[in-house]
């Protein structure tokens, strides 16, 4: 469930994102207003994902995959340029993620062994 929360942070953090965006610097109502929405959404679901998912690791998906996506917007829906050093970044971005991901996870099996060993 904590991850589905993660998730929908992310979610509304690119809403967000895309949002402050089409605001034009904050002289468009509906984009500016949705933009606040979206921001306090985002955060709203990214604590609750902070009570089961380790702050480093939530942190690091939130805003990875929030880069990833958005260049992405930015590459498809505003025009915006895509070159090789930055497809470069974006990947070594996701191979951070995951790697972080799958640390805390080795860690995390390492910490119930150890509680095993010490309870016997």
């Amino acid at each position: 469930m904590y991850w589905i929360f993660l998730c929908l942070a992310i979610f509304f953090e690119v809403a967000g994102t895309t949002t402050m965006k089409l605001s034009n610097g904050l002289s468009k109502i509906i984009p500016s207003a949705l933009m606040i929405v979206f921001y306090i959404s985002s955060l709203s679901f990214l604590t609750l994902a902070l009570k089961n998912i380790e702050i480093s690791i939530a942190y690091a998906v939130w805003s990875g995959m929030g880069i990833v996506v958005i260049t992405l917007i930015g590459f498809l829906y505003f025009g915006e340029s895509l070159s090789i050093v930055k497809i470069i970044s974006i990947l070594l971005i996701i191979i951070g993620v995951v790697t972080l991901n799958f640390t805390g996870k080795v860690q995390e099996s390492s910490n119930i062994q150890t509680k095993v060993e010490q309870s016997k």
